[in-house]
């Protein structure tokens, strides 16, 4: 069985982070031809991984979580990257409510600013209430689930966008927006 966790890390270097020390030229969409990226895994890691082992990381994880989307003979690495611009999707009007996990140790800071891209180029809400579970445990401590009133927020202005099923993406989110459990 391949190693689909090591091919998608793999795909997240050439097309987030590293892409020139590859040779590889990310449009200003953080798009790079699917075969070149092809030629770069196969390059890595002979005869350990099948075209259609690619397919399926794109296709994405057991969660439901895409990484990486496939356009017209193009790949690029989904919701941000460190080697290009701002990935720019069309605004969308968002549903009622979105969450989004967090720790504990952050939940001053969220409360006087709100939810911050910081470093990265969005903040990441979900749809469902268990992948926002799933994401919040990976910064240790507590985990904290935030509701978000999104449509509420929409509707003051604040953009909304949606690369995938459930998840959706915002710049930043001002605390009047949020819910935070008692």
């Amino acid at each position: 069985m391949p190693d689909l966790t090591k091919l998608s890390k793999f795909l997240s270097l050439l097309l987030r982070h590293q892409a020139d020390q590859f040779g590889l030229e990310l449009d200003a969409q953080g798009f790079v031809a699917v075969d070149a990226v092809w030629k770069q895994v196969t390059k890595r890691y002979p005869g350990s991984f099948q075209y259609s082992d690619l397919l399926q990381v794109v296709d994405g994880d057991a969660t439901g979580k895409k990484r990486f989307e496939l356009v017209d003979g193009r790949i690029r690495a989904l919701y941000g990257h460190s080697a290009v611009r701002a990935i720019t999707y069309e605004p969308i009007e968002p549903p009622t409510l979105l969450y989004h996990g967090t720790s504990a140790h952050t939940l001053t800071a969220i409360r006087a600013d709100g939810l911050q891209r910081q470093a990265r180029q969005y903040v990441h809400l979900t749809t469902r209430f268990d992948r926002a579970t799933q994401v919040g445990s990976r910064h240790g401590g507590q985990t904290i689930i935030l509701t978000v009133r999104a449509a509420d927020a929409y509707q003051s202005g604040v953009q909304f966008y949606h690369p995938e099923t459930d998840h959706y993406l915002a710049e930043d989110i001002p605390a009047a927006f949020i819910d935070f459990p008692e």
